[in-house]
């Protein structure tokens, strides 16, 4: 597979093309997608859409599920973690 870039958090990341934001991520070592709401990292659970943990900002649409969406080139994504 051939790689492609996305921009997470604001910086530069090589993914492989096809995989889950998800995926792609934990890949990168990024293992908080969120914090709670007492302030605990959150990440990727179930990896099948059902647990919400993984709700990330992807393209200024918040609350997306990282395990149910493909990566494409330029997908910007934020992370709750990061501002934090």
């Amino acid at each position: 597979m051939s790689a492609i870039n996305i921009i997470v958090d604001g910086r530069t990341l090589a993914v492989e093309e096809n995989a889950t934001v998800a995926v792609a991520l934990l890949d990168a070592r990024e293992y908080a997608f969120r914090t709670s709401v007492s302030g605990e990292a959150r990440g990727p659970l179930c990896g099948m859409g059902v647990c919400y943990e993984c709700r990330v900002t992807i393209d200024g649409v918040p609350h997306r599920r990282a395990c149910l969406v493909v990566v494409a080139a330029g997908m910007r994504i934020e992370t709750a973690a990061a501002r934090a």
